[in-house]
C-alpha cells in the first residue's frame, strides 16, 4: 500500500528536498521529504496530494491535533486585534491569564510562579539561571541519555553525544551526568543513585549542586519512564542536600502520559517544571512553572525575551488548555496507550526476534525497541531507521529515537481515533513485513 493520491498541482516532494538541500544548512536535516500542504486532525497531505496518518504531531507538539477548530478561531481573532507588543514592554492579559492556569495545574501545594518563554530549550537554560539564583550554588547533575535541548548549555545537559553535541564542544562547566535507571540495560534504581552517591564522592560536593533535572519520561533517549521509587528518592535527596528538583516535562507534559504532567505518576512535587511542545497547538510557546519563592531568585530584568509569551502563542496556549478539559484528553491519553497496547502487543507475538519490548506505560509516549535476534542487548538501528522510512512510503508518520537509535517512538495526537489507529497500526505491520520478509 502506497500512500494514497488525492490531486497535485504544486512541485513534488523530491523538487522541494532538492531547494530545501540547496538553501537550508545540513545540520537541519528532516526525517522524509514530505512537503506539507495541510494537516487536520491526525492526518497530513503533502504537496503531491498523498495522505499520512501522523503519529509524530510534531514531536508530541499537537496534542490537540492538528489545527483543532478553537485553537485556529483564538488564534485568527488574536491577530485580528495585534500579534506582538513585547511582554516585558506592553504586557497583556492573555499571558496573565495563562500564567494562572499554569500555576493552578502544576502538582504540589506550593504557590506557583510562571515564566513564558519562546522554546522548549530556552526554558531548561532559565531553569539552571532560576535554580543558580536561589541556591547560590554552581552545579547541576543531569542523567544519561536524556535530551533538555540544542543551545549551548543544553547540550551540556543532554546525555548523548551524537547527533546533538558532536563538533560543538567546548561545553559550559559544573554540568555532571549520573545514571539513569533501565533495568533492561543493566541499570537498577540502586545502580543510579549509587552513581549519584559516586558523583557526590568525586566530582562535586552535593552542596554545591544547584539542582538535579530529569526527564519524567526520557524523550529522546528512547521512552523510559522514570521509576516511580527513582523520582521519590531524587525528591528526597534534593531536600536533604538543599538541591532543587528540575522535571523537564517538554515532551511529557500537557496530558501526554495520562497525567496533565508526568511526575505525578510519582506523587512528586518538583520545585521547578520546564514545559513546552504541547502547551500551545504549534504555536511557539515555552514556560518555566515553580515555587514562587525560587522562581522569584531572579532579580527583575534578569529573565524575558522579545517573543516569550507571544500574545499569538498564549491565544493558543488558552484554548489548548480548554480542548484538553472539553474533550477529556487526559484520561483519553491512557485509552490510547492501552490501544496501541493491544496492537503492539499482537505486532510484537509475530515478530519476538525483532521486538524486544513494548513501552505503554505512560499513557500516549508508546515505544517499541527493535533488536537482533530478540536480543534487547543487540539494538538494530539500520532496521529502525528502514522502518520509519518504509511507513512514510506507505502513508505512516513514524519517529526513532533512543541511546542507540532502535526505538520507534509513537506521539499520536490525543484526539485520535481508534480507527486512525488501526489503519496506521496495519501500515505499521505491514511496513515491517515487508522490511523482513526475506530475513
Amino acid at each position: 500500500m502506497s500512500a494514497s493520491k488525492l490531486k497535485t498541482n504544486q512541485a513534488s516532494n523530491s523538487a522541494w528536498q532538492q531547494r530545501k538541500e540547496a538553501a537550508f544548512a545540513r545540520g537541519l536535516s528532516n526525517v522524509a521529504p514530505v512537503y506539507v500542504e495541510r494537516a487536520r486532525g491526525s492526518e497530513i497531505w503533502d504537496v503531491e496530494g498523498n495522505r499520512y496518518i501522523d503519529f509524530a504531531t510534531g514531536i508530541a507538539v499537537c496534542n490537540t491535533g492538528h489545527s483543532h477548530p478553537k485553537v485556529v478561531a483564538a488564534v485568527k481573532d488574536q491577530v485580528d486585534r495585534f500579534s506582538h507588543t513585547c511582554l516585558m514592554v506592553s504586557p497583556y492579559d492573555s499571558a496573565v491569564v495563562l500564567a494562572e492556569k499554569l500555576n493552578q495545574l502544576a502538582p504540589g501545594d506550593s504557590v506557583k510562579k510562571t515564566l513564558l518563554v519562546t522554546t522548549g530549550a530556552e526554558a531548561v537554560e532559565n531553569c539552571v539561571k532560576i535554580a543558580r539564583a536561589h541556591t547560590g550554588r554552581r552545579g547541576v547533575i543531569a542523567f544519561n541519555g536524556g535530551y533538555h535541548g540544542r543551545t549551548l548549555m543544553t547540550m551540556s545537559l543532554t546525555g548523548k553525544i551524537t547527533p546533538y553535541k558532536n563538533l560543538f564542544g567546548p561545553f559550559p562547566g559544573e554540568i555532571f551526568h549520573a545514571p539513569f535507571p533501565i533495568t533492561t540495560q543493566g541499570v537498577s534504581i540502586e545502580d543510579a543513585l549509587k552513581g549519584l552517591e559516586n558523583l557526590f564522592k568525586v566530582d562535586i560536593a552535593p552542596s554545591d549542586v544547584a539542582a538535579f533535572i530529569v526527564e519524567p519520561v526520557q524523550g529522546e533517549g528512547g521512552f523510559y519512564p522514570a521509576p516511580d521509587a527513582f523520582l521519590q528518592a531524587l525528591r528526597r535527596l534534593a531536600d536533604q542536600h538543599g538541591i532543587l528538583l528540575i522535571c523537564d516535562e517538554v515532551q511529557s507534559g500537557f496530558g501526554r502520559t495520562g497525567k496533565f504532567f508526568a511526575s505525578e505518576h510519582a506523587g512528586i512535587e518538583p520545585d521547578l517544571i520546564s514545559v513546552a511542545k504541547g502547551i500551545a497547538g504549534g504555536f511557539p510557546l515555552a514556560g518555566v512553572i515553580g515555587k514562587a519563592d525560587i522562581m522569584d531568585a531572579p532579580l527583575p530584568g534578569g529573565l524575558g525575551g522579545t517573543y516569550a509569551g507571544s500574545p499569538v502563542s498564549c491565544a493558543a496556549a488558552l484554548a489548548v488548555l480548554d480542548v484538553i478539559e472539553e474533550e477529556g484528553l487526559v484520561a483519553q491519553a491512557n485509552h490510547i496507550g492501552d490501544y496501541f497496547g493491544q496492537r503492539l502487543s499482537e505486532l510484537q507475538k509475530n515478530h519476538r526476534d525483532i521486538i524486544a519490548e513494548v513501552r505503554v506505560e505512560r499513557g500516549a509516549m508508546i515505544a517499541i525497541e527493535l533488536v537482533h535476534d530478540g536480543d534487547i542487548s543487540q539494538p538494530n538501528p539500520d532496521l529502525t531507521q528502514a522502518l520509519v522510512t518504509e511507513a512514510h512510503r506507505q502513508g505512516l508518520i513514524l519517529l526513532s529515537c533512543g541511546f542507540h537509535g532502535n526505538v520507534i517512538r509513537c506521539l499520536p495526537a490525543l484526539t485520535i481515533s481508534d480507527a486512525l489507529i488501526d489503519e496506521g497500526m496495519t501500515i505499521l505491520a505491514n511496513s515491517l513485513q515487508a522490511l523482513t520478509v526475506d530475513h
